[in-house]
């Protein structure tokens, strides 16, 4: 069984100093019962791992049931990834650039879209470019995204960095010290996507040995 938290933490919306914007809309996306969809457009790194969960503004953002979609993953997989999707209450589709320009999957995705507009669920996507710009071959579908309430997200500096990894192992029941984590930024490659694998492996490798994370340990861990 993954031990993937249900509301993972996400650089874009991970701590006090998250755009405001954002924060509040997505805070109004769980309490609203209409239907609500909002465009996250990433800067390099700063979506990774996308939205494998639900958004988390500030601390933890609830809704469920909820789905978690990697189109850059699944898409080789098929349309067929989006049956049974239409009853979920908060759909989270990542790397939406993906699939833009391939008529069977906008097809599809434009027909789910329409059953979450109808049943007033919500939709929130993420992609490398505005709506505007993505190649889209199917206008109701980039009709609907460009209506869409557009977010830019911005990388987080060192400090948020620390704070997502807290969160996200708080989440995964793990304490994370701070001198643990600025480790973790020294020896590897400040982005978010390298950084949550690392605890990732970090987080399995304490299990098993059943110890705290501490410097010496994730040393041994990764063969520093």
């Amino acid at each position: 069984m993954s031990r993937n938290p249900p509301c993972a933490s996400y650089p874009w919306v991970c701590g006090c100093r998250t755009e405001p914007s954002l924060q509040a809309f997505l805070r109004a996306a769980t309490c609203r019962r209409w239907s609500i969809c909002a465009h996250l457009q990433a800067a390099p790194q700063a979506a990774s791992p996308g939205l494998r969960g639900p958004s988390a503004p500030a601390r933890r953002i609830s809704c469920r049931p909820h789905a978690p979609l990697p189109l850059a993953e699944v898409g080789p997989l098929g349309t067929g990834v989006l049956d049974g999707l239409r009853e979920i209450e908060c759909l989270c589709l990542d790397d939406v650039h993906f699939i833009a320009g391939d008529a069977a999957w906008e097809r599809a995705l434009f027909a789910l879209f329409c059953a979450i507009e109808e049943r007033g669920a919500r939709l929130i996507a993420a992609a490398d470019a505005p709506p505007a710009l993505l190649k889209w071959t199917l206008p109701d579908l980039a009709s609907r995204f460009a209506a869409s309430a557009v977010f830019q997200l911005r990388l987080l500096d060192e400090a948020e960095q620390r704070e997502a990894l807290t969160l996200r192992a708080h989440l995964r029941g793990l304490e994370l010290p701070e001198e643990t984590a600025r480790y973790l930024q020294r020896r590897f490659p400040r982005d978010m996507r390298t950084l949550y694998e690392l605890l990732d492996t970090l987080d399995e490798a304490a299990i098993i040995a059943q110890r705290r994370l501490t410097v010496p340990f994730i040393r041994s861990v990764l063969q520093e």
